[in-house]
């Protein structure tokens, strides 16, 4: 147990670093692509520069028509700065926008994929049950820190699982059937027995606990993948 938790932690902080250099790696690859493209946007004030210097150049234009295109062309540059500058901002907000965005889909992959393994591991070393407390008089099971609510011939079932379990027995469809409805297991079937494991794991409810909670050993019969130790019946 010992060795199974600091494994975990383990991972968990091997994880949590990933997922740091995930984003600063992404966060840091943003950057560089908006440092490139700001730099290699064009002056704002490009355009008003060159109008500026058809001015000074051609000091001969005093025609009424000639003054009256120059300050068209000074009117046209200062609105390519405007519209520039407008630019520069859309593009800021896409790549803080394009930032999150990114940001959120490396952490829910990583999620999504230290979830997948933990399922994965759930499922190939079964549930980690601590305590399970079995109530007949109020129809309920306490599995770790979930209440089921059961019928009570699914409580008698598994009453007898975890009787057969605190005596390290292993039940049969038949014997599961013969405990609970007193008669010989010769006269008892294993369909029988088989429906009972069958409506317990229905009354549980979730799929993946019932079918890791109540075994199913091949050739031998039926088990309850719990320690002993915690098992309690009142």
């Amino acid at each position: 147990m010992p060795g199974n938790t600091s494994s975990a932690i383990e991972a968990l902080r091997s994880g949590s670093r990933v997922v740091v250099w995930g984003v600063v790696a992404v966060v840091v690859i943003l950057l560089a692509a908006a440092v490139l493209l700001f730099v290699n946007l064009p002056d704002a004030n490009a355009f008003n520069e060159r109008v500026e210097r058809i001015f000074v150049e051609n000091d001969a234009l005093t025609g009424a028509a000639e003054i009256r295109l120059l300050e068209i062309l000074a009117q046209s540059g200062t609105a390519f700065a405007e519209v520039l500058t407008s630019y520069r901002m859309v593009i800021f907000v896409l790549l803080l926008f394009s930032t999150a965005l990114l940001v959120a889909a490396l952490v829910f992959l990583l999620m999504i994929v230290a979830l997948n393994r933990r399922m994965h591991d759930i499922r190939r070393q079964g549930i980690e049950v601590t305590s399970l407390l079995i109530s007949r008089a109020e129809n309920a099971v306490v599995l770790n820190d979930m209440t089921f609510a059961l019928t009570p011939a699914a409580i008698e079932t598994l009453a007898v699982l975890a009787e057969a379990r605190m005596d390290d027995d292993v039940l049969t469809g038949a014997e599961i059937e013969s405990v609970i409805s007193g008669r010989p297991s010769q006269d008892c079937e294993e369909a029988a027995g088989a429906t009972r494991i069958k409506r317990l794991r229905d009354a549980l409810g979730n799929q993946m606990v019932a079918e890791l909670l109540v075994k199913n050993i091949a050739r031998k019969g039926y088990v309850l993948a719990v320690d002993k130790d915690a098992i309690r019946m009142i």
